[in-house]
């Protein structure tokens, strides 16, 4: 596979590989793609979680908390 990156973007990667952080381009490549992509998926969780927590508040459906202990209780795991 062949990508064309701007001058930029090359120089960037260039900078990366000579640091000594990285073997070579392709290892950035992977890191930044792995790295987008695991952004996207937090996204995602955060969208639709936001999304449930509107329709829980839209319903009636919440519960009044008054410090910071018993909104430690409510978020931890049962």
């Amino acid at each position: 596979m062949n990508i064309s990156l701007t001058p930029e973007l090359e120089k960037m990667v260039r900078e990366r590989v000579e640091s000594g952080l990285y073997n070579n381009a392709s290892e950035v490549i992977r890191e930044a793609l792995r790295d987008s992509l695991r952004r996207e998926r937090e996204s995602e969780w955060l969208v639709r979680e936001a999304a449930i927590g509107y329709a829980q508040l839209q319903s009636g459906n919440t519960v009044e908390v008054s410090t910071r202990e018993e909104f430690k209780d409510l978020c931890s795991p049962r």
